[in-house]
């Protein structure tokens, strides 16, 4: 069913399920806060119809069921988009700026969702991490429909450049951080570049996650990885180093 909030087709132009009185009920109610039992209005208004939630969601949703269907991203329109979630265009424009910003967002939707880490530790927040780069692997082998996706964005490079920029470069730099975090802790070596320390520990889970899609993602990889490169990474005689 149509979203009441976000009803209008591009152009402005209205669907024909609101009369002209309805919407300016709606301008009222819906952009000046909630109508009081006595018909009167909250001193302070807010400010523009509130994003519908349900909108979002079914506009999502109507991505993934086309794709399920077969459609390749390239021949997703926004109209059709639009059409498959029964909300008009300017309610996906208000929220994405284009079909590069909204299908990345399915993916992120498709994904496990990023854990959070201390923001404080070191080693601890690498391999949270690393154990979600881990979990997001096992994802994409088990999710058909995801590993398709991957494949595709791969192959337009604008569409990839909007998931490295928006999605991999912050996990990058909060992998960065908890590096730099764990070397002034000392618990890493202080005399190696920071990205070729945060390279080490990230590549042997690319490698097993992306480059080999059938090794083995057991469970206490994450913990493998770090424990092999700490005993090389550690300081001599560093309590990392002899644990």
């Amino acid at each position: 069913m149509r979203d009441q909030d976000d009803g209008e087709r591009d152009g402005g132009e209205h669907d024909g399920t609101l009369s002209g009185e309805q919407d300016r009920h709606d301008a009222c109610v819906g952009d000046g806060g909630a109508a009081r039992g006595d018909g009167a209005q909250d001193p302070e208004p807010r400010r523009g119809r509130p994003r519908s939630a349900a909108a979002e969601r079914a506009i999502l949703d109507a991505v993934i069921t086309l794709l399920e269907a077969g459609e390749p991203l390239a021949g997703l329109s926004i109209e059709r988009i639009a059409r498959t979630a029964g909300v008009g265009k300017a309610t996906i424009y208000r929220r994405w700026t284009g079909k590069e910003e909204l299908f990345v967002d399915v993916v992120r939707d498709m994904e496990p969702v990023d854990p959070p880490v201390s923001g404080t530790e070191g080693l601890a927040d690498l391999r949270v991490m690393l154990e979600s780069l881990r979990t997001r692997g096992l994802a994409q082998r088990s999710s058909v429909l995801l590993h398709n996706i991957f494949a595709q964005m791969k192959s337009h490079p604008k569409l990839w450049d909007e998931y490295s920029g928006t999605v991999i470069a912050p996990r990058r730099e909060l992998m960065l951080a908890a590096v730099r975090r764990a070397v002034a802790a000392g618990e890493l070596r202080d005399d190696l570049d920071v990205e070729l320390i945060d390279d080490l520990f990230v590549g042997p889970m690319l490698v097993r996650t992306v480059h080999r899609p059938d090794a083995p993602l057991p469970d206490d990889l994450a913990d493998r990885i770090i424990g092999a490169l700490v005993q090389g990474l550690a300081p001599a005689g560093s309590t990392a180093a002899r644990a």
